[in-house]
């Protein structure tokens, strides 16, 4: 029963991902990357290093991914660009340090990033003009 419920769960993912627009699909990185990130702080609270890691790299994957997506020619990619390296070197630093307050502060950052993002797309679906 199980194994149906993680293909079903695979199965719903996948058709989301293949189906939402580049907006919706940024707003999921940040989503999951926050996610990550408090795995992580959980992990250093219980002494899971395994686990802490391995949510710190997805959390970094994310990141990476974000930052290469960003069209350079536009002056707030470039500003998301320094800011999306400063939060990798936080990670970096909360991973080799158990620096739970650096975690905390990206974590922070990504919500006040996928907040915005969600608010300019309800903007964009309704059709409202959103200056950059």
């Amino acid at each position: 029963m199980r194994k149906i419920n993680l293909q079903a769960q695979y199965n719903y993912l996948h058709t989301k991902i293949q189906t939402s627009s580049p907006g919706q699909l940024t707003l999921m990185l940040y989503t999951g990357c926050i996610k990550y990130l408090k795995l992580a702080v959980q992990s250093i609270e219980i002494h899971d290093m395994e686990g802490k890691h391995l949510n710190f790299v997805k959390a970094q994957n994310i990141i990476d991914e974000l930052q290469s997506t960003l069209i350079m020619e536009y002056e707030i990619s470039k500003q998301l660009y320094s800011l999306y390296t400063y939060i990798n070197e936080k990670l970096f630093e909360a991973n080799v340090k158990l620096d739970v307050k650096s975690a905390e502060d990206c974590i922070q950052l990504l919500t006040e990033l996928r907040d915005t993002w969600a608010e300019a797309l309800k903007l964009i679906s309704n059709g409202e003009q959103v200056g950059v």
